[in-house]
């Protein structure tokens, strides 16, 4: 039922940064409140490249290398200031120079995993710069109150999933999933009770890229287009090695990230064969044959009868085949099908996160993400003016809708 009288909409700016670290998307989107709805009109999506010298900084820090705490207050700082140029060029460019809203998700530089234990997460990029550069308050740090409730901080993608893709649909419409392929490859489902169910499976284009830098030395950062694992031939001896991996026999919910799939650990599981080391194609192919099998078991596990896919993954017309080949006969569709473009789709959702926070309504999933409870979200920096938030939501929304 609609509200009579709906709250008023908000711009707000969502930023994101992935583990690949070669551009920041910035989604404006306005967000409103209607009764048990929220409803999302997308603005458009301003994309920026890291500079050259960022993204080597990033790349330095990053596990298994070691870094300083100079370093760590530099890449803040400069991330900052990055993240908070593009902001203000999203609010110019998409919101005709008003906004009301930046969400920033900032750069993971480290996620600390023990085991089936999230015990905390660092993303840089201070949300001064960005307030600054904007004029507008900021939400920031999303993830660490979900881990300090007991949870994984992961997968915050399970909040818009839940409510845009599962949130059900007419009789006989087949059992939905999501899936983003990042850095790090998320799936969001439904459990055998009605529960929404997320994790990270995996690496998706993590040790794509790492085969990728390591094998041309750094000349190609990513398998453009997917050709070379069309070229390439699956090394099934060491796929069975990579599947060995522990992680991926622990329980949902879970999460994992480039502190455990990064180029040394690729490397090591090269070099623990017997046979002669494949070429780079072959190993490109193997990487990718991974991430598909990876998803094509969860799908079976949980009897997904539609996949909808996001995340920079979708570019690579060699993993997307294999999915389709190794998940039927669930149908792969694109986020562009439900109204949000697969590229923009996380900046949405953090863009989501933040307005829910500022509504004073819990942000995450904690079937999802294992926590004792739902939590409001992030920090608040104010803007250039005395912070002013909505009165808390009297109603706790159960679907978002694309407007």
């Amino acid at each position: 039922m609609t509200h009579p009288h709906p709250a008023p909409a908000l711009t707000v700016v969502g930023l994101l940064s992935g583990t690949s670290y070669d551009a920041v998307d910035a989604a404006v989107c306005d967000l409103r409140l209607d009764g048990d709805e929220i409803l999302l009109h997308p603005r458009g999506l301003h994309s920026a490249p890291f500079p050259d010298e960022l993204r080597r900084a990033v790349a330095a820090c990053l596990p298994p290398a070691r870094t300083t705490m100079a370093e760590v207050c530099r890449l803040d700082t400069e991330l900052g200031r990055f993240f908070g140029r593009t902001a203000a060029e999203a609010v110019e460019t998409a919101a005709d120079g008003r906004a009301d809203l930046v969400v920033s998700h900032g750069q993971t530089v480290y996620h600390w995993v023990e085991g089936p234990r999230a015990r905390g997460t660092l993303q840089l990029g201070g949300a001064a710069w960005i307030a600054e550069a904007t004029g507008l308050p900021v939400v920031s740090d999303v993830r660490t109150r979900d881990i300090a409730r007991g949870g994984q901080g992961a997968p915050l993608a399970s909040t818009l999933d839940a409510l845009l893709l599962l949130a059900g649909g007419p009789g006989g419409t087949p059992r939905r999933g999501a899936l983003n392929l990042g850095g790090i490859a998320n799936i969001t489902v439904r459990g055998a009770s009605g529960e929404v169910v997320a994790y990270d499976l995996g690496p998706a284009n993590a040790l794509i890229d790492a085969a990728v830098a390591d094998g041309t030395g750094g000349a190609e950062t990513m398998d453009t287009d997917g050709a070379r694992a069309r070229r390439g031939t699956v090394d099934r001896e060491l796929l069975g090695r990579l599947l060995d991996e522990p992680y991926y026999a622990l329980p949902a919910p879970k999460s994992t990230g480039k502190e455990l799939f990064h180029g040394a650990y690729l490397r090591e599981r090269v070099a623990a064969g017997a046979g002669p080391r494949p070429s780079l194609d072959d190993l490109v192919a193997t990487v990718t044959e991974l991430t598909a099998e990876l998803v094509a078991a969860a799908c079976r596990q949980y009897g997904v009868g539609e996949l909808v896919v996001s995340g920079g993954g979708v570019r690579n017309p060699a993993l997307m085949a294999r999915l389709a080949k190794l998940c039927a006969p669930a149908l792969v569709s694109r986020m562009e099908d439900h109204g949000l473009s697969s590229q923009g789709k996380e900046g949405y959702l953090f863009a989501l996160l933040g307005f829910l926070t500022v509504n004073g309504l819990p942000a995450s999933v904690p079937s999802a993400t294992g926590a004792r409870e739902a939590a409001l979200l992030g920090s608040i920096t104010p803007g250039a003016r005395p912070l002013r938030l909505p009165e808390p939501a009297a109603k706790t929304p159960v679907r978002l809708r694309v407007v």
